[in-house]
Protein backbone atom coordinates (compact mmCIF):
# COMPACT_ATOMS: atom_id res chain seq x y z
CA UNK A 1 0.00 0.00 0.00
CA UNK A 2 1.40 3.29 -0.84
CA UNK A 3 2.15 5.71 1.86
CA UNK A 4 -0.56 8.76 2.13
CA UNK A 5 0.18 12.23 0.37
CA UNK A 6 0.77 14.80 3.18
CA UNK A 7 0.04 18.63 3.64
CA UNK A 8 2.14 19.99 5.82
CA UNK A 9 -0.15 23.11 7.40
CA UNK A 10 1.61 25.94 9.27
CA UNK A 11 0.80 29.83 9.81
CA UNK A 12 2.43 32.05 7.81
CA UNK A 13 4.67 34.22 9.78
CA UNK A 14 3.01 38.00 9.90
CA UNK A 15 5.43 39.72 12.55
CA UNK A 16 8.30 42.03 11.21
CA UNK A 17 11.66 40.82 11.50
CA UNK A 18 12.47 42.82 14.52
CA UNK A 19 9.26 42.12 16.59
CA UNK A 20 10.07 41.08 20.11
CA UNK A 21 7.56 37.82 19.55
CA UNK A 22 8.68 36.91 16.17
CA UNK A 23 10.94 33.98 17.75
CA UNK A 24 7.54 32.04 18.24
CA UNK A 25 6.49 32.24 14.59
CA UNK A 26 10.75 31.53 13.65
CA UNK A 27 9.84 28.57 16.02
CA UNK A 28 6.92 27.16 13.56
CA UNK A 29 9.17 27.75 10.89
CA UNK A 30 11.79 25.07 12.35
CA UNK A 31 9.30 22.62 12.67
CA UNK A 32 8.18 22.72 9.18
CA UNK A 33 11.38 22.20 8.02
CA UNK A 34 12.44 18.99 10.69
CA UNK A 35 8.86 17.55 9.91
CA UNK A 36 9.76 17.52 5.77
CA UNK A 37 12.85 16.23 6.43
CA UNK A 38 12.21 13.32 8.88
CA UNK A 39 8.69 12.69 6.01
CA UNK A 40 11.50 12.91 3.15
CA UNK A 41 14.00 10.51 5.18
CA UNK A 42 11.05 7.69 5.40
CA UNK A 43 9.72 8.11 2.06
CA UNK A 44 6.31 9.73 2.45
CA UNK A 45 5.49 12.28 0.00
CA UNK A 46 4.53 15.53 1.21
CA UNK A 47 3.62 19.35 0.14
CA UNK A 48 4.05 22.52 2.37
CA UNK A 49 1.26 25.27 2.60
CA UNK A 50 1.71 28.56 4.45
CA UNK A 51 -2.20 29.96 6.13
CA UNK A 52 -2.60 33.42 6.01
CA UNK A 53 -6.08 35.38 6.92
CA UNK A 54 -7.01 34.38 3.21
CA UNK A 55 -9.81 31.96 3.84
CA UNK A 56 -10.77 32.20 0.33
CA UNK A 57 -6.80 30.49 -0.63
CA UNK A 58 -6.92 28.00 2.19
CA UNK A 59 -9.96 26.76 1.14
CA UNK A 60 -8.84 26.55 -2.79
CA UNK A 61 -6.16 24.06 -1.14
CA UNK A 62 -8.05 22.16 0.83
CA UNK A 63 -9.97 21.20 -1.59
CA UNK A 64 -7.67 20.58 -4.35
CA UNK A 65 -7.94 16.52 -3.46
CA UNK A 66 -3.61 15.98 -3.93
CA UNK A 67 -2.88 14.87 -0.63
CA UNK A 68 -4.26 12.33 2.24
CA UNK A 69 -3.37 14.14 5.47
CA UNK A 70 -2.80 17.20 6.78
CA UNK A 71 0.07 17.26 9.26
CA UNK A 72 -1.29 20.47 11.69
CA UNK A 73 1.60 22.55 12.33
CA UNK A 74 -0.85 25.63 12.66
CA UNK A 75 -0.95 27.49 15.85
CA UNK A 76 -2.86 30.33 14.97
CA UNK A 77 -1.32 33.73 13.81
CA UNK A 78 0.21 36.12 15.87
CA UNK A 79 -2.65 38.63 16.45
CA UNK A 80 -5.42 35.98 16.77
CA UNK A 81 -3.98 32.96 18.27
CA UNK A 82 -7.43 31.52 18.85
CA UNK A 83 -7.33 30.94 15.16
CA UNK A 84 -5.71 27.58 16.62
CA UNK A 85 -8.75 26.35 17.55
CA UNK A 86 -11.30 27.48 14.66
CA UNK A 87 -8.64 25.87 12.16
CA UNK A 88 -8.95 22.40 13.63
CA UNK A 89 -12.60 23.11 13.46
CA UNK A 90 -12.80 23.77 9.42
CA UNK A 91 -10.35 20.75 9.01
CA UNK A 92 -12.65 18.48 10.56
CA UNK A 93 -15.59 20.19 8.99
CA UNK A 94 -14.56 19.68 5.12
CA UNK A 95 -13.13 15.72 6.47
CA UNK A 96 -10.08 16.62 6.48
CA UNK A 97 -7.88 14.01 7.99
CA UNK A 98 -4.89 15.53 10.12
CA UNK A 99 -2.76 14.93 12.97
CA UNK A 100 -2.34 16.50 16.53
CA UNK A 101 -5.43 16.83 18.71
CA UNK A 102 -9.60 17.56 17.56
CA UNK A 103 -11.02 20.71 17.94
CA UNK A 104 -12.78 20.07 21.39
CA UNK A 105 -9.92 19.37 23.02
CA UNK A 106 -8.31 22.53 21.52
CA UNK A 107 -11.52 24.56 22.81
CA UNK A 108 -11.49 23.03 26.29
CA UNK A 109 -7.53 23.43 27.35
CA UNK A 110 -7.08 26.99 26.06
CA UNK A 111 -10.28 27.84 28.42
CA UNK A 112 -8.15 27.64 31.40
CA UNK A 113 -10.86 27.85 33.91
CA UNK A 114 -13.13 25.05 31.84
CA UNK A 115 -10.20 22.82 31.99
CA UNK A 116 -9.57 23.53 35.88
CA UNK A 117 -13.11 22.87 36.55
CA UNK A 118 -13.28 19.69 34.61
CA UNK A 119 -9.85 18.60 36.76
CA UNK A 120 -11.55 19.53 40.07
CA UNK A 121 -14.57 17.43 39.12
CA UNK A 122 -12.68 14.88 38.31
CA UNK A 123 -10.43 14.67 41.52
CA UNK A 124 -7.17 16.33 39.76
CA UNK A 125 -5.58 18.34 42.00
CA UNK A 126 -5.35 22.01 40.61
CA UNK A 127 -4.69 24.96 42.54
CA UNK A 128 -7.72 26.96 43.54
CA UNK A 129 -8.86 29.56 40.98
CA UNK A 130 -11.09 32.56 40.34
CA UNK A 131 -12.15 33.27 37.04
CA UNK A 132 -12.67 37.17 36.88
CA UNK A 133 -13.93 40.18 34.76
CA UNK A 134 -13.30 42.77 36.43
CA UNK A 135 -10.06 44.24 38.54
CA UNK A 136 -11.83 43.37 41.99
CA UNK A 137 -11.90 39.80 42.77
CA UNK A 138 -14.25 39.57 46.04
CA UNK A 139 -13.53 36.59 48.54
CA UNK A 140 -9.48 36.60 47.72
CA UNK A 141 -7.24 36.23 50.11
CA UNK A 142 -4.77 33.97 49.02
CA UNK A 143 -1.28 35.00 48.43
CA UNK A 144 1.28 34.92 46.62
CA UNK A 145 -1.25 34.67 43.47
CA UNK A 146 -0.66 34.18 39.73
CA UNK A 147 -2.64 36.15 37.47
CA UNK A 148 -2.97 35.37 33.76
CA UNK A 149 -4.77 35.40 30.69
CA UNK A 150 -7.54 32.67 30.77
CA UNK A 151 -7.14 31.51 27.44
CA UNK A 152 -4.25 32.24 25.56
CA UNK A 153 -1.05 29.72 25.18
CA UNK A 154 2.14 29.77 25.18
CA UNK A 155 2.99 31.71 28.37
CA UNK A 156 1.29 34.85 26.36
CA UNK A 157 0.55 37.16 29.41
CA UNK A 158 2.82 35.64 31.88
CA UNK A 159 6.17 37.84 33.00
CA UNK A 160 7.49 38.53 36.27
CA UNK A 161 4.60 40.89 37.54
CA UNK A 162 1.88 37.86 37.03
CA UNK A 163 3.01 37.00 40.54
CA UNK A 164 1.02 39.31 42.95
CA UNK A 165 1.85 39.38 46.69
CA UNK A 166 -1.21 41.40 48.07
CA UNK A 167 -4.68 42.91 47.07
CA UNK A 168 -3.59 45.84 45.58
CA UNK A 169 -1.12 44.25 43.04
CA UNK A 170 -3.62 41.73 42.10
CA UNK A 171 -6.20 44.26 41.12
CA UNK A 172 -3.38 46.19 39.50
CA UNK A 173 -2.28 42.95 37.61
CA UNK A 174 -6.03 41.96 36.71
CA UNK A 175 -6.78 45.26 35.10
CA UNK A 176 -3.42 45.12 33.25
CA UNK A 177 -4.10 41.81 31.76
CA UNK A 178 -7.85 43.02 30.90
CA UNK A 179 -6.64 46.11 29.00
CA UNK A 180 -3.67 44.05 26.92
CA UNK A 181 -5.81 40.71 26.36
CA UNK A 182 -9.59 41.13 27.43
CA UNK A 183 -11.34 39.29 30.03
CA UNK A 184 -11.82 36.73 31.16
CA UNK A 185 -8.83 36.56 33.68
CA UNK A 186 -7.54 33.67 35.74
CA UNK A 187 -6.39 33.88 38.97
CA UNK A 188 -5.29 31.28 40.98
CA UNK A 189 -2.57 30.21 44.01
CA UNK A 190 1.01 30.34 43.47
CA UNK A 191 2.19 26.84 43.78
CA UNK A 192 6.09 26.69 45.16
CA UNK A 193 7.75 23.63 44.13
CA UNK A 194 9.24 21.89 40.98
CA UNK A 195 7.75 23.04 37.34
CA UNK A 196 7.69 19.24 35.39
CA UNK A 197 6.29 18.28 32.10
CA UNK A 198 4.86 15.33 31.14
CA UNK A 199 4.94 14.56 27.60
CA UNK A 200 2.16 11.66 25.93
CA UNK A 201 2.67 10.08 22.59
CA UNK A 202 -0.08 7.41 21.38
CA UNK A 203 1.88 6.04 18.11
CA UNK A 204 0.43 2.88 17.71
CA UNK A 205 -3.41 4.53 17.82
CA UNK A 206 -4.55 2.29 20.48
CA UNK A 207 -6.10 5.66 22.40
CA UNK A 208 -3.25 4.39 25.59
CA UNK A 209 -0.52 6.77 25.31
CA UNK A 210 2.84 5.97 26.21
CA UNK A 211 4.54 8.50 28.95
CA UNK A 212 8.17 10.00 28.15
CA UNK A 213 10.75 10.64 30.56
CA UNK A 214 9.89 13.99 32.62
CA UNK A 215 11.36 17.46 31.79
CA UNK A 216 12.10 19.98 33.99
CA UNK A 217 11.84 23.94 33.88
CA UNK A 218 15.41 23.60 36.59
CA UNK A 219 14.99 27.20 37.11
CA UNK A 220 17.94 28.89 38.93
CA UNK A 221 18.34 29.67 42.39
CA UNK A 222 17.11 33.86 42.51
CA UNK A 223 19.88 36.14 42.10
CA UNK A 224 19.83 40.26 42.45
CA UNK A 225 17.50 39.88 40.32
CA UNK A 226 14.95 38.01 42.69
CA UNK A 227 13.41 36.62 39.62
CA UNK A 228 10.19 34.51 40.78
CA UNK A 229 10.50 30.95 39.43
CA UNK A 230 7.93 30.72 36.85
CA UNK A 231 7.91 30.20 32.94
CA UNK A 232 6.97 33.22 31.24
CA UNK A 233 7.13 34.26 28.28
CA UNK A 234 10.82 35.84 27.88
CA UNK A 235 12.12 32.65 29.27
CA UNK A 236 10.39 30.77 26.98
CA UNK A 237 10.70 32.85 23.88
CA UNK A 238 14.36 35.11 24.20
CA UNK A 239 16.87 33.23 24.34
CA UNK A 240 19.36 36.53 24.74
CA UNK A 241 17.60 37.20 28.14
CA UNK A 242 18.53 36.05 31.57
CA UNK A 243 15.46 35.03 32.60
CA UNK A 244 16.07 31.94 29.33
CA UNK A 245 19.40 31.57 31.07
CA UNK A 246 18.30 30.93 34.25
CA UNK A 247 15.01 28.61 32.86
CA UNK A 248 16.97 25.73 31.09
CA UNK A 249 14.56 22.42 30.44
CA UNK A 250 15.90 19.24 31.37
CA UNK A 251 15.25 15.74 30.20
CA UNK A 252 14.94 12.96 32.12
CA UNK A 253 14.82 14.31 35.30
CA UNK A 254 14.74 11.81 38.64
CA UNK A 255 11.43 12.07 41.14
CA UNK A 256 10.76 9.74 43.73
CA UNK A 257 8.99 6.76 42.94
CA UNK A 258 5.84 7.44 44.27
CA UNK A 259 5.54 10.52 42.94
CA UNK A 260 6.91 9.56 39.23
CA UNK A 261 3.55 7.37 39.61
CA UNK A 262 1.32 9.65 40.33
CA UNK A 263 2.93 12.19 37.77
CA UNK A 264 2.44 9.52 35.15
CA UNK A 265 -0.88 8.62 36.62
CA UNK A 266 -2.31 12.27 36.11
CA UNK A 267 -1.08 13.21 33.09
CA UNK A 268 -2.91 10.22 31.27
CA UNK A 269 -5.79 11.09 33.12
CA UNK A 270 -5.76 14.26 31.92
CA UNK A 271 -4.68 13.33 28.40
CA UNK A 272 -8.04 11.42 28.30
CA UNK A 273 -10.00 13.85 30.27
CA UNK A 274 -9.60 16.31 27.67
CA UNK A 275 -9.82 14.01 24.75
CA UNK A 276 -6.12 14.27 23.81
CA UNK A 277 -4.77 12.13 20.79
CA UNK A 278 -1.73 11.63 18.82
CA UNK A 279 0.28 13.64 21.49
CA UNK A 280 0.04 16.43 24.14
CA UNK A 281 1.77 17.64 27.40
CA UNK A 282 1.02 18.31 30.92
CA UNK A 283 2.06 20.77 32.84
CA UNK A 284 2.58 20.17 36.84
CA UNK A 285 4.49 21.94 39.81
CA UNK A 286 5.43 19.59 42.77
CA UNK A 287 5.32 20.94 45.66
CA UNK A 288 8.42 20.17 48.37
CA UNK A 289 6.10 17.78 49.86
CA UNK A 290 5.69 15.96 46.92
CA UNK A 291 2.04 16.57 45.75
CA UNK A 292 1.39 16.67 42.21
CA UNK A 293 -0.19 20.11 41.29
CA UNK A 294 -1.45 20.24 37.19
CA UNK A 295 -1.32 23.88 35.78
CA UNK A 296 -2.90 22.70 32.08
CA UNK A 297 -2.15 21.04 29.53
CA UNK A 298 -0.89 21.66 26.49
CA UNK A 299 -2.95 19.78 23.05
CA UNK A 300 -0.05 21.45 20.39
CA UNK A 301 3.26 21.23 21.55
CA UNK A 302 6.12 21.98 19.60
CA UNK A 303 5.79 18.64 17.85
CA UNK A 304 10.16 19.44 17.74
CA UNK A 305 10.52 20.04 21.60
CA UNK A 306 13.55 18.09 23.18
CA UNK A 307 11.05 16.66 25.74
CA UNK A 308 9.81 14.44 22.84
CA UNK A 309 13.16 14.24 20.68
CA UNK A 310 15.59 13.33 23.37
CA UNK A 311 12.22 10.68 24.76
CA UNK A 312 11.19 9.04 21.65
CA UNK A 313 14.05 6.14 22.27
CA UNK A 314 12.45 5.11 25.59
CA UNK A 315 9.20 3.56 23.64
CA UNK A 316 11.12 2.69 20.98
CA UNK A 317 10.94 4.98 17.97
CA UNK A 318 13.36 7.31 16.42
CA UNK A 319 12.17 10.88 15.53
CA UNK A 320 11.51 10.05 11.88
CA UNK A 321 9.45 6.85 12.75
CA UNK A 322 7.30 9.29 15.32
CA UNK A 323 6.86 11.78 12.61
CA UNK A 324 5.83 8.72 9.96
CA UNK A 325 3.63 7.40 12.84
CA UNK A 326 1.34 10.41 13.16
CA UNK A 327 0.71 10.67 9.54
CA UNK A 328 -0.08 6.90 9.18
CA UNK A 329 -2.32 7.28 12.51
CA UNK A 330 -4.28 10.36 10.38
CA UNK A 331 -4.62 8.42 7.31
CA UNK A 332 -6.14 5.25 9.51
CA UNK A 333 -8.71 8.22 11.14
CA UNK A 334 -9.59 9.32 7.43
CA UNK A 335 -13.62 9.05 7.08
CA UNK A 336 -14.24 8.96 10.73
CA UNK A 337 -16.54 11.65 12.12
CA UNK A 338 -15.53 13.83 14.80
CA UNK A 339 -18.37 13.93 17.47
CA UNK A 340 -21.82 12.57 16.78
CA UNK A 341 -23.78 12.52 13.97
CA UNK A 342 -27.07 13.74 13.88
CA UNK A 343 -30.14 13.91 11.60
CA UNK A 344 -33.19 15.94 11.81
CA UNK A 345 -36.43 14.16 12.81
Amino acid sequence: MPEPRVLILFNQPVLPADHPDRGSEEDVLHSVKVVGDSLKAVGIPFDTFGVTDDLSRLLTRLQAGDFDVAFNLYEGTADRSVTEVYFTGLLEWLGVAYTGCPSFTLSVARNKPVAKRLFQAAGVRTAEFAEVTTPDVPGWHTYPAMVKPAAEDASVGIDQGAVVKNRAELQARVKYVLDQYGPPVLVERYIPGREVQVSLIDLRGTGHPAVLPFAEIAFQPPDEANLWPIYTYTAKWHEESEEYKRAPVVVGVQMPPAVAAELAAVAVRVYHLLGARDYARVDTRVTPDGEVFVLEMNPNPAVTSLMIDEGLPSVGFTYDTFIAALVRNAAARRGQVVGERRTRG
